[in-house]
C-alpha cells in the first residue's frame, strides 16, 4: 500500500566522530575527504543517510565501515552523542543528523577510502578543531570533544586503549592526552589508586632509563561495585 503524509519528512543521517589514540601520540580524529558535492574536497566526518530498514546504531557502524574500512564491533565502545538539526546545516535540504562517537586505538584500525570518500586521514585533534570542515562538522566535533573529556572523568572509557597490564605513567599520559592538560604525577597516582579499581599484577615494566615501574590491570568487577556507589574520578 502506498502511504501519503500530510507533513514533509526530513532526511536522517548519522555522523561518526572516531577518536584515535596510541601511547606516545596526540589524540587523533578520523576524517574522509568528500568525493562529491556538496563540499567536494573538504574534510568531513564519516557518515551518511539512514536506510529505512535499519536502526541508528547499525547505520552508524555501516557508514563507518563503508566509508573508511573501520569496523566497530558490537562489543566496542560506541555512544550516541547528540542530534543536530539546524535547518540550514545541509544545502541539499532538510537533514537531521544523529552523531555518534567512539575511542579506538588507531594503529589497530587501518583506514581505507570507500563509498563517496576519495581519501581517509587521521588528523591531530588540534588541527582538526581549526580545519574548515564540511557541513556543521566542526560543531559536532567540538561537542564530541566536550563529551569525551567529561566522560573520561566519571567512566573509565580509556582503559581499553592501554595494554592489558600498564604503568601509572602510561595511564596518566592517556588522561593528559585526551584531556589536553598536564597532571601532577604524585597527585594522579594517589587519586587513581584511591579508587580501588586497579590491581597490581606483581610484575614490573622492563627497565628503561629509570627504575622499573609497577604494572597494574583494570578490575572491571571492582569498577562495577564502585559505579553503583557513585564513582567519581574528577582530577
Amino acid at each position: 500500500m502506498t502511504h501519503t503524509y500530510k507533513y514533509p519528512r526530513p532526511s536522517v543521517t548519522v555522523d561518526c566522530v572516531v577518536f584515535g589514540y596510541t601511547p606516545g601520540s596526540p589524540l587523533q580524529v578520523l576524517f574522509i575527504e568528500r568525493g562529491g558535492e556538496p563540499f567536494k574536497g573538504s574534510h568531513a566526518l564519516p557518515g551518511g543517510f539512514v536506510d529505512m530498514g535499519e536502526d541508528l546504531e547499525t547505520a552508524a557502524r555501516r557508514e563507518l565501515l563503508e566509508e573508511t574500512g573501520v569496523e566497530i564491533g558490537g562489543d566496542d565502545y560506541l555512544e550516541q552523542l547528540y542530534t543536530f538539526g539546524d535547518t540550514d546545516r545541509d544545502p541539499r535540504g532538510r537533514v537531521i543528523s544523529i552523531a555518534y562517537f567512539t575511542l579506538v586505538s588507531f594503529d589497530k584500525y587501518p583506514a581505507k577510502a570507500g563509498s563517496d570518500a576519495v581519501a581517509v586521514e587521521w588528523l591531530d585533534l588540534d588541527k582538526a578543531l581549526t580545519a574548515k570542515l564540511a557541513f556543521d562538522h566542526t560543531l559536532i566535533l567540538q561537542t564530541a570533544v566536550a563529551r569525551l573529556r567529561a566522560k573520561l572523568r566519571y567512566e573509565p572509557i580509556g582503559f581499553e586503549l592501554l595494554p592489558e597490564t600498564f604503568t601509572l605513567a602510561q595511564l596518566r599520559r592517556l588522561y593528559e592526552t585526551v584531556l589536553g592538560i598536564s597532571l601532577d604525577r604524585s597527585n594522579f597516582a594517589t587519586k587513581v589508586l584511591s579508587q580501588e579499581v586497579l590491581v597490581p599484577v606483581g610484575q614490573k615494566a622492563k627497565a628503561g632509563a629509570g627504575r622499573p615501574a609497577q604494572l597494574y590491570r583494570f578490575d572491571h568487577a571492582a569498577y562495577a561495585d564502585q559505579k553503583r556507589a557513585g564513582w567519581d574520578f574528577s582530577l
